[in-house]
């Protein structure tokens, strides 16, 4: 098959990339690379330099490919940033969603594997959260997003657009040869990664008193080659079902304290660690049942511990800092 990969030359864009390559399709990246290099390209993948606001060119690339199916993966991802500029994330992300939406529709591209994230739900009102839990987001990004889902059920209603909605928890860890590395980075276990190396002098915790084990931030983390995974399984389906939304996690959850201490045990390096204060939009507890798309789909993480999963990322990191 041919797939068109918005936001390819990110981490999980790039990852999803060379498996798809990997299992025989035929992949276009399609990417702005606003955040991330030329280099990050798969090898085999053509590559469109450009923006999902630029539908002339979105247009033409869509018709000239004459693609199965997209997986969109191109979006602004801080948090932090977006409660300082939400104009920016609904601009980007939910502009650029429904531009893509738009050109499909035009040139009759009809299946989306969307890549939306657990910041959806917001503050859970219970633990592990499902799909048809409460949407409520925390912060303008997650809300960026669930904007983007709206949109694509009414296409779906209306104009007939087949897609699959995969809501992320914590992504982690890295392929042989390729691996996480945003510009600027922000995700906690590149961060802790980078302080193991000796490339920062430590890491911010941010927030103490969260009605955790701990007192930290308590996240679900899922290895990336599993979440690509998924994607393929996703799209695939779209050939017997209209539409479709995932929670995409290991049904687990770790605290940012117990983070710190799994990269300490597998690197092997002491990692100095600096207390402040919360952030806003931070929920205390994210983790997923994933129990509709094991059931589904026949989905299972493989990496189901956190030391795995971060042994796969530090490899990856010694590589990218050598």
């Amino acid at each position: 098959m041919n797939y068109l990969v918005t936001g390819g030359a990110g981490y999980i864009g790039g990852v999803v990339s060379r498996i798809l390559l990997q299992s025989g399709h035929s992949v276009t990246v399609y990417d702005n690379l606003c955040h991330s290099k030329r280099e990050a390209i798969a090898p085999d993948a053509t590559f469109v330099q450009g923006d999902l606001l630029d539908r002339e060119l979105l247009t033409k690339t869509l018709t000239d490919g004459r693609f199965h199916g997209v997986l969109h993966f191109a979006a602004l991802i801080e948090v932090g940033e977006s409660m300082k500029r939400p104009d920016l994330y609904f601009h980007n992300n939910s502009g650029g969603t429904l531009s893509l939406l738009e050109c499909m529709h035009a040139t009759g591209t009809n299946r989306l594997v969307f890549s939306s994230t657990a910041a959806c739900y917001g503050e859970p009102e219970r633990a592990p959260i499902r799909e048809d839990d409460r949407l409520a987001p925390t912060n303008a990004y997650g809300e960026s997003k669930l904007v983007s889902e709206k949109m694509m059920r009414w296409f779906g209603e209306c104009l007939g657009l087949r897609y699959a909605a995969l809501r992320y928890f914590n992504v982690a860890g890295a392929i042989p040869g390729y691996g996480e590395n945003h510009e600027p980075e922000s995700h906690l276990i590149p961060l802790v990664l980078d302080a193991a190396m000796g490339r920062r002098e430590s890491i911010r915790i941010f927030g103490q008193d969260y009605p955790t084990k701990d007192g930290t931030c308590l996240r679900d983390y899922v290895h990336v080659a599993d979440l690509a995974a998924a994607h393929i399984l996703a799209m695939e389906s779209l050939d017997r079902v209209p539409s479709a939304i995932y929670n995409l996690g290991n049904g687990q959850g770790f605290t940012v304290r117990e983070v710190i201490e799994s990269a300490r045990r597998v690197t092997g390096r002491p990692i100095h660690v600096v207390e402040e204060a919360r952030r806003p939009g931070d929920p205390a507890v994210l983790v997923a049942d994933y129990e509709r798309i094991q059931r589904e789909l026949g989905w299972q993480p493989k990496f189901a511990d956190l030391d795995s999963i971060l042994s796969t990322a530090w490899e990856w990191h010694k590589v990218l800092h050598a």
